[in-house]
């Protein structure tokens, strides 16, 4: 693996945390109600709405976000190494306990969260790798 392919990585991250970091801080209900886009309610099938949690999530990925960039434009091993770490412990709990849940989706989405979910977590796996030397 190069690193420009964990460059990449680090910034296919940074957008997913960053889709979901300003949405769920800044416009939580709004969160609950159309994640993650029009005509989809993700969040909404779970249960009840919750703004803190909500927000709290929007927090989490805003954070993993800064993270990624910082990885991003210092792409050394350990920054590498530390933000896969970081984002495999969120996306391997966040994968299985949906890929457990999926009972409350339709068809079509119980294949769309479980193949989202399950890039994002192979994205970390593979930015902890070694690098391929040149």
């Amino acid at each position: 693996m190069t690193v420009v392919a964990k460059r990449w990585m680090a910034g296919v991250l940074a957008v997913a945390a960053a889709y979901q970091g300003v949405w769920a801080a800044a416009f939580p209900l709004s969160f609950y109600h159309d994640f993650p886009g029009p005509g989809l309610h993700w969040v909404a099938a779970l249960g009840p709405y919750n703004e803190h949690l909500a927000r709290d999530v929007g927090a989490l990925n805003l954070a993993l976000m800064v993270l990624s960039v910082w990885a991003l434009r210092r792409p050394t091993r350990e920054a590498m190494v530390v933000t896969g770490g970081a984002w495999l412990i969120y996306n391997a709990i966040h994968f299985l306990w949906h890929v457990l849940h999926l009972e409350v989706f339709p068809t079509i989405d119980k294949f769309s969260v479980a193949g989202i979910l399950g890039g994002l977590l192979i994205l970390s796996i593979l930015l902890m790798l070694p690098v391929k030397e040149t």
